[in-house]
């Protein structure tokens, strides 16, 4: 099997041994990273739904600093929505100040009926600087 170089960001590598797996794997210049969520530190959902996506964003922005990127490097994204039809515009009105300007990455939104309590989830795949490995 080949070794996994596993990127963790600051202070939350117990949230993903405890649930085991990696928050982001690098591999062959790209970081593909596990869906993030808008958790509080004890591990639950932040309650308010822009706030929980705002949350997301930063945890995600983490791994991504971590490996010396930013959401500028990010291609592909996925995320997940439960009930889009009334999360949608809310979740919509907060990207921006996150997505930077255009080119955008390329884009998926998937609605699901579960989420482990969050109403909001994001997946991506980014090309990071020396990540070549």
């Amino acid at each position: 099997m080949q070794h996994r170089d596993v990127v963790f960001p600051l202070g939350r590598q117990a949230l993903y041994e405890r649930n085991r797996y990696s928050p982001a794997i690098r591999s062959n210049g790209f970081l593909f990273v596990s869906g993030q969520v808008g958790s509080l530190e004890d591990g639950s959902p932040e309650p308010e739904l822009k706030a929980q996506v705002r949350l997301a964003f930063d945890n995600l922005n983490a791994i991504l600093e971590a490996a010396g990127g930013s959401f500028d490097d990010v291609v592909d994204v996925t995320i997940f929505m439960v009930d889009p039809q009334d999360t949608f515009q809310a979740i919509w009105d907060t990207l921006p100040a996150y997505w930077g300007e255009a080119p955008h990455p390329t884009l998926t939104a998937v609605g699901v009926t579960w989420l482990y309590g969050f109403r909001f989830e994001i997946k991506v795949i980014a090309r990071v600087p020396g990540g070549d490995h």
